[in-house]
């Protein structure tokens, strides 16, 4: 057997059943009882189990919360064991425990192998661990994308290989869609930016600032206009240093340095201390002379000519003009300028760009049509195998002059890729519709089974896929609900013969109404209501022998003592036991 077993779950104050242990065995179990038992509240538990909707109408009255505990053997090394020990969870003796509670106000918690988890994360393991099929999954087969999925599912890897790297390059192609589309929607709004940049640039470029230059013109600025109080200064310093010529009888400080000077040089021999002294005052009297001599050439380069000082000031408007609008200062400015021309750039390489992702669309559009042919083809061969093996499958399910076949189509549309010689229309798994057909017996066109089929004949359909599935793409167990609906006689026979075959290689659970599907059974676990209309512990037993039969007759005929209904459900035991 491929995988793992649903060993055992535990309801607890779940719909109609108070505490209950449901025990399963490794081949075909087939749970039974009369309507309104519970016995879809084995269903119900394993959805959970397997991280489904948690409804509070299901929490019964009067407890607080429902509770559904599950223990699943799986081998180790297997995907769901991995994942689980990612996740923190723990195995009991080889098998994972998994547990579910749903309190009456709606809240939901589940614990996977000890540990508590999201409710996700079961269903991200439901996959690998059990296939559920009741009423709704019927329903969803009738949609067209679980059909696709159905095919591909069974292709295996002749459509999931090239159908990952189509994947790949359609969402490469989308996104280079929506970066085309940005850029010619916002294509107005960008040429206003790049308008408004290169204005910019001009006014800077006009100018022509350079860095420090704002610094360098106040400086000016300041120096010209106070020229005449500059000039006076300096040349009343320079008298007081060197002397007035206008006043040969003052007195200047080079005068009476140099006179100092003299009268210690005249005696500086006699003391080393005081020709120390005499040699400073000489030094100061040559520093004296530095400064009167700077101070006269200050004087005289001083330009007090107000052209200039009008051209500064104007220099200087012009670059408050653009720091008001590009920068606090010249360096600001420059600045922007900068990083303004590469923006520019950028906006001026659009309609480069705009060419550059128009051609890596159409030939990713190009390429797209190529993979979406080779999964057209991979998909048409697979539908022609899937189709005899699922036909093949129905003249066992007394259905022998059933056919099914596949529709596989695609949508004009001119904007869509070249398949086939033709622009159609295509998504994220391709350019493909598929469509599973049924004709039901000879003569009769096929037709979708959505119209073409009843009831039973949909579920006899379903369980043929399934059946074909376990053959290419196992799960460990499979669970019918009401699989057998609309079904009777002759037919319900063999879908209990189908299911005890697939019993052979998978785990099988069915809550069926049908004697002929139930004796096949290799375990039959009766759920039946107290008086209080409550399933306990008691309400959910293994039959075994004359329990078995009387509860076969109770199916066939509604009488549990019937001597006819017993040697009827004495023949269908033989019958299940003589296939086995």
């Amino acid at each position: 057997m491929v995988g793992g077993v649903l060993e055992e779950m535990r309801i607890r104050s779940l719909g109609v059943i108070d505490d209950a242990v449901v025990e399963l065995s490794p081949g075909f179990t087939a749970v039974t009882g009369e309507t309104g038992a519970g016995k879809t509240m084995v269903v119900t538990s394993l959805g959970l189990l397997l991280g489904g909707r948690a409804d509070p109408a299901l929490v019964r009255i009067g407890a607080k919360n429902a509770l559904v505990e599950g223990r699943v053997s799986v081998p180790v090394g297997a995907s769901a064991v991995v994942r689980a020990e990612e996740a923190g969870a723990e195995l009991d003796d080889g098998a994972l425990l998994i547990s579910r509670t749903v309190s009456a106000e709606g809240r939901s918690r589940a614990h996977l192998g000890g540990r508590s988890v999201p409710v996700g994360m079961l269903a991200e393991l439901a996959d690998e661990l059990v296939a559920v099929h009741g009423q709704t999954d019927q329903q969803g087969l009738l949609k067209l994308s679980r059909q696709r999925q159905a095919l591909d599912r069974y292709a295996g890897d002749t459509v999931t290989v090239p159908l990952a790297k189509y994947g790949e390059a359609y969402r490469r192609l989308r996104a280079i869609s929506t970066e085309l589309d940005e850029i010619t929607t916002r294509a107005r709004e960008r040429a206003q930016e790049a308008d408004m940049l290169r204005y910019g640039l001009d006014e800077v470029a006009a100018v022509e600032p350079r860095p420090g230059e704002d610094a360098e013109l106040a400086e000016e600025a300041e120096r010209l206009g106070h020229a005449e109080a500059l000039a006076s200064a300096a040349t009343s310093a320079h008298a007081a240093l060197a002397g007035n010529p206008e006043d040969p009888e003052g007195v200047d400080a080079s005068t009476l340095v140099a006179g100092a000077h003299r009268a210690l040089e005249a005696v500086r021999s006699h003391d080393p201390a005081l020709a120390a002294l005499a040699d400073r005052i000489g030094e100061v009297g040559i520093l004296l002379g530095d400064v009167a001599g700077e101070l006269a050439g200050y004087a005289d380069d001083l330009d007090a000519d107000p052209l200039r000082l009008a051209a500064v000031e104007e220099r200087r408007a012009a670059l408050t003009a653009l720091t008001r609008k590009y920068g606090q200062d010249v360096a600001s400015v420059l600045a922007w300028a900068e990083q303004s021309a590469t923006r520019l750039t950028e906006l001026d390489g659009d309609d480069e760009r705009i060419e550059e992702l128009t051609a890596e669309r159409d030939a990713l559009r190009t390429e797209l049509g190529g993979m979406a042919q080779a999964l057209t083809d991979a998909r048409t061969e697979a539908a022609d195998r899937f189709a005899a093996a699922v036909t093949a499958e129905l003249a066992s399910l007394a259905m022998p002059h059933a056919r099914v076949s596949f529709a596989i189509r695609q949508t004009e549309d001119p904007e869509g890729v070249e398949v086939g010689g033709r622009a159609v229309a295509y998504g994220p798994s391709g350019a493909d519709e598929v469509e599973l057909l049924l004709a039901p017996h000879p003569g009769a066109p096929p037709r979708p089974i959505a119209k073409g089929a009843s009831g039973g004949e949909l579920s006899r359909v379903m369980l043929a896929v399934e059946v074909v599935f376990a053959g290419t793409d196992p799960v460990p167990t499979y669970l019918f609900d009401e699989v057998d609906a609309g079904v009777g006689g002759k037919a319900a026979v063999e879908i209990g013969r189908r299911l005890a075959k697939l019993a052979k290689t998978a785990q099988v659970v069915v809550v069926t109404h049908l004697p002929q599907v139930a004796a096949f059974a290799d375990r039959q676990l009766l759920v039946e209501k107290t008086n209080d209309g409550s399933v306990t512990r008691s309400g959910v037993k293994v039959l075994e022998g004359e329990e078995r039969i009387r509860e076969l007759s109770r199916m066939l005929a509604g009488q549990e003592d019937s001597e006819t209904a017993r040697a009827h459900a004495e023949e269908l035991l033989a019958t299940a036991r003589g296939d086995g």
